[in-house]
């Protein structure tokens, strides 16, 4: 499997960036997962969005979702449809459109939940955050990659991402700045998210601009042996 870099930003972009978005890359399956402001345009540049086996989303907050709208344009002059799993949020405005879109065919899934997606055996796991929110695990070729999607500490995290083989992981906050309460881990928490569950490699993602990149990986490379930070346009071998 492949890892494609596209959006690595939450909630807002940096200059010149995107917000969250990755391209999953397994055997014949592409499987885009979230699509945040900035990502259209940067996928476009890889491949036909049309050619996609799936969108997965974490959740509906807009710097997760915000393109599906320009996507839907795109679609519709092409007279394709994509499929999308997402969690269900009945107050999400955007979810609404999208159930209601010919050109999106929309799942609703929820933890616990199992399905393929051509070559990828797909699993469902929690996520604490303030709307309805799922992390994905993705089995392919033998090598597991993760996705928390945006969390902060949860007990069932550490079993479902047990032997990823690369964790993809929210650490938006340096420790400083973490507290129970909010609604992202810190980049330590997500380096001993990673130790706790075996995975290989860690990457965090979800940076706020506001917060300086170095002194996050700085914070997780102390906990865990082999960590970078989401870099776009990077591709990354699971």
């Amino acid at each position: 499997m492949k890892l494609h870099i596209l959006g690595i930003n939450g909630p807002y972009p940096e200059s010149n960036g995107a917000t969250s978005g990755y391209l999953l890359e397994a055997v014949d399956t592409l499987l885009q997962l979230d699509f945040g402001s900035g990502i259209l345009a940067r996928l476009t540049a890889k491949l036909p969005p049309q050619s996609l086996s799936a969108i997965l989303l974490s959740h509906w907050h807009y710097d997760h979702t915000a393109d599906l709208l320009v996507l839907s344009y795109l679609l519709q002059q092409l007279n394709e449809t994509l499929r999308v799993y997402a969690p269900v949020d009945e107050a999400s405005p955007l979810r609404k459109i999208i159930a209601e879109s010919p050109f999106f065919e929309l799942t609703d899934v929820a933890p616990g939940d199992a399905f393929t997606i051509g070559s990828c055996a797909v699993r469902v796991g929690e996520a604490r955050h303030p709307v309805p929110t799922v992390g994905y695990r993705i089995e392919s070729e033998d090598r597991v990659f993760g996705f928390t999607g945006d969390t902060n500490t949860l007990p069932s995290l550490k079993d479902f991402y047990q032997g990823c083989s690369l964790l993809l992981a929210d650490a938006l906050f340096p420790a400083e700045a973490w507290t129970e309460a909010r609604p992202h881990l810190s980049a330590p928490l997500a380096a001993q998210l990673a130790c706790d569950a075996g995975a290989e490699k860690l990457v965090l993602t979800h940076l706020n601009p506001s917060y300086a990149p170095r002194q996050l990986l700085r914070q997780a490379q102390a906990v865990h042996p082999s960590v970078t930070l989401a870099s776009p346009g990077a591709v990354l071998s699971v």
